[in-house]
């Protein structure tokens, strides 16, 4: 299974998109690409991410602001829940006086659920802890031959189980986004 791992990982260095949230370790740019990712496609969200750190360059920033502030800057992408959950979260954030640094502690953020608590953990800190989105979901069934429903509950343990295997320890910001983006340009 480590070598899935390694092949995995060098496709995605030869492969990978150039993203701006990929060029940082910051969890509230994290955060907010994974929050504004939810539901939307990349083309739509980069443009969301980029007007919101550019007006709420920090956490402590957003926290700061009004709802209907942060309403107003997330209008046209849907899912308003997303941004009151993000404000709230960065609320949550601003009053603990720094950015969770566990995957259980990201976990208690309004918002965030397994999957981005793990996205998270990876990129910003380096844990490891798989992140499993529908790409990640893709990747698996069609790499492992699994043909258990993803929706069920016996096909999320099965794969959970199998990306806490082939996750690499040392470098699981590399292994999600490899396959995120291997799921997402090719499978």
């Amino acid at each position: 299974m480590p070598h899935f791992s390694s092949l995995l990982i060098s496709w995605y260095l030869e492969n990978g998109r150039a993203l701006p949230w990929r060029e940082t370790k910051d969890p509230y740019h994290i955060l907010l690409s994974e929050i504004i990712l939810q539901q939307t496609q990349v083309c739509q969200g980069l443009a969301y991410y980029q007007r919101f750190l550019h007006k709420y360059p920090t956490v402590n920033h957003l926290a700061s602001a009004s709802q209907d502030e942060v309403m107003q800057l997330w209008q046209g992408l849907g899912y308003y829940s997303r941004a009151r959950n993000l404000h709230q979260a960065a609320k949550q954030i601003a009053q603990l006086g720094h950015f969770p640094r566990t995957y259980n502690e990201i976990l208690k953020l309004k918002g965030v659920g397994a999957y981005t608590a793990s996205a998270i953990a990876s990129f910003a800190f380096n844990l490891p802890h798989a992140a499993i989105d529908g790409n990640a979901y893709r990747v698996l069934s069609r790499c492992f031959a699994i043909n258990t429903p993803i929706d069920s509950t016996i096909g999320k343990k099965e794969f959970e189980q199998l990306a806490k295997e082939i996750i690499d320890p040392k470098r699981p910001a590399l292994f999600n986004q490899a396959m995120m983006d291997l799921g997402a340009t090719c499978c």
